[in-house]
């Protein structure tokens, strides 16, 4: 006899531990800018605008514009301490909006912001009202549940309905970001003929560092060599975008390779903390909501074993009852174990 299911449809809890982990990969970017980079270096004199901090419309509001260029020092070890808060993981529920804040005076005010710092205020923002939802105490905790069904009127549907909606928003950003980056080069003859990498890894400023340029050189000095440095980074970028077409199964696959491209950047650049911002964002992309650190490998393996499942027959008598233990009562127990296992996963 078929079960009577109440209208809805399940959805993971988004308050994964895998998302304080992007959260902490954030927080430590922007901390790491600070520590590193004194006030000078941050808020250097623009031509035409003198030294910093630069308020402009709606970065008057941010934190070094509201105390001045007198208490820029003390603005800068203030966010640094309530960073390393943030990254410890501690009440998610309270630290969303100072994160954000902090992200946000630093990308509008300083003088010469990059894109992963762009990157970083967006995110932080639409991470906001997810946040406020979260109720843990840290957010390295699980979950508070497995699942959750969704339900016209059920208790907690609004708070769960507009986590996933925003973080679902946040992928489409990041997606989009990964399509700009990789069809718009092109434009460019030398990214289309595969030499850029030769330039840049030859640049003064942005070439490799001295311990690797051995190695680099015998690369970019190779035709084969310097197409593949070339156009691997394009062919990741592009799977990236197209990430939310595929299987979360290819999407734990790319992965790895998002993370490395990025390592590479920050190993061959020195963009350190565009790299790091950068990771979380592939970590908001790729990883499901919801998962726990310590049942990734379990997640990833019921991702790969799922499969579609089978349509429910009809509920209708059955003239002939095969016996228990007949061959085709065995076939039917064996059809019916990936489907078990896709309703676990979805």
């Amino acid at each position: 006899m078929l079960s009577r299911r109440r209208p809805g449809f399940s959805v993971a809890v988004p308050w994964g531990s895998w998302l304080g982990l992007a959260r902490t990969l954030l927080a430590t970017s922007t901390a790491a800018t600070l520590v590193f980079n004194d006030v000078g270096t941050l808020f250097t004199p623009l031509v035409g605008a003198g030294p910093g901090p630069h308020c402009v419309g709606p970065g008057n509001i941010g934190a070094f514009c509201l105390a001045g260029p007198e208490h820029a020092e003390l603005v800068r070890w203030a966010s640094v301490a309530v960073l390393l808060v943030v990254a410890s993981g501690w009440r998610p529920r309270f630290t969303a909006l100072p994160h954000w804040w902090i992200a946000f005076s630093l990308s509008t005010s300083m003088s010469i912001p990059d894109g992963g710092e762009q990157v970083n205020q967006v995110i932080t923002l639409l991470l906001i009202p997810v946040l406020l939802a979260d109720s843990r105490r840290w957010h390295w905790q699980p979950p508070p549940s497995a699942d959750r069904v969704i339900r016209p009127g059920g208790r907690g549907t609004l708070l769960v309905a507009t986590a996933v909606v925003l973080l679902f928003a946040i992928r489409l950003q990041v997606a989009g970001i990964y399509f700009q980056a990789s069809v718009a080069k092109f434009s460019k003859p030398e990214w289309a003929d595969g030499t850029v990498m030769y330039y840049w890894l030859n640049h003064r400023g942005f070439g490799s560092p001295g311990w690797l340029q051995p190695v680099t050189d015998a690369l970019v000095n190779q035709p084969v060599g310097v197409a593949l440095l070339t156009w691997t980074p394009l062919a990741i970028e592009f799977a990236l975008a197209v990430s939310l077409l595929v299987r979360p199964a290819v999407r734990w696959w790319l992965l790895p390779f998002g993370v490395l491209l990025h390592i590479s950047i920050a190993m061959l650049m020195g963009l350190w903390s565009f790299s790091i911002i950068m990771i979380a964002a592939q970590i908001l992309l790729l990883v499901p909501m919801g998962t726990h650190l310590p049942d990734t490998w379990r997640t990833v393996r019921e991702a790969v074993r799922r499969r579609p499942a089978r349509k429910p027959e009809a509920d209708t008598p059955d003239v002939n009852v095969p016996d228990v233990g007949s061959p085709s009562t065995e076939r039917r127990k064996k059809d019916e174990e990936p489907t078990l296992a896709g309703q676990l996963v979805g």
